[in-house]
């Protein structure tokens, strides 16, 4: 199922597309702050105590920041696609590589720790499934062929299970592993906040997705 449910997040959010053709962003928006409060939780509940506890905390603390700026880096290519935004022109007809190779990068990171934090896998699944449907339908809705859209999602969706099968049957030393996953822990810091921030337009109060960032961390909390 490790493998799996992150394939089928991105052929649900694809389908959903399709056949349902949505058009109003504000239940994506909902859905992307639920998915970045449950993303930080569950970083925060189950793999920053275990990398705290593995060595040095400066020295865990110093690869927590490269993976802070690795995602920096990285967004001035995928123009922040991993938090719900997609930025390329909609007259673009070619293979977006940039945005492709971006993309992989983070969703390989990302699958590193999930064989050792089975629960994580949920919160990735609900990250990616907005993002799977903002892909799609910007891609629909562009001049880019049918048949890269599809080829595009499909060997997105193939990286994350890429990164677990690396980390499960690649060997790792212990201290390198940790290192890896605090990496990937400056990550998603980083792509959750941002959008638990830009959740927030314009800094006004909203009673509906405070509710449903709320509603992230307890999920996060009870699993």
């Amino acid at each position: 199922m490790n493998y799996l449910l992150p394939i089928l997040a991105v052929i649900i959010g694809y389908f959903f597309v399709i056949i349902l053709k949505p058009e109003k962003s504000k239940n994506f928006k909902l859905l992307l702050a639920f998915s970045g409060a449950f993303l930080l939780s569950l970083t925060v509940f189950n793999i920053l105590p275990e990398v705290y506890e593995s060595e040095n905390t400066k020295t865990i603390g110093v690869f927590i920041m490269l993976g802070i700026l690795l995602q920096i880096f990285l967004e001035f290519f995928s123009k922040g696609a991993e938090h719900g935004h997609v930025h390329i022109s909609k007259n673009e007809k070619s293979f977006p590589w940039l945005l492709f190779i971006s993309l992989s990068i983070h969703s390989v990171l990302e699958g590193f720790p999930i064989h050792e934090h089975e629960t994580l896998i949920y919160g990735i699944v609900i990250h990616k499934l907005p993002i799977a449907i903002i892909l799609s339908t910007f891609f629909i809705n562009s001049e880019i062929s049918n048949f890269k859209t599809i080829i595009f999602l499909v060997l997105f969706s193939l990286m994350t299970p890429l990164g677990s099968f690396i980390s499960e049957f690649f060997y790792f030393e212990k201290e390198n592993y940790m290192r890896l996953s605090a990496i990937v822990i400056g990550i998603f810091l980083h792509i959750s906040t941002t959008i638990l921030f830009e959740s927030s337009e314009g800094h006004k109060f909203n009673l509906s997705k405070l509710l449903v960032i709320i509603i992230g961390i307890i999920t996060a909390y009870i699993i």
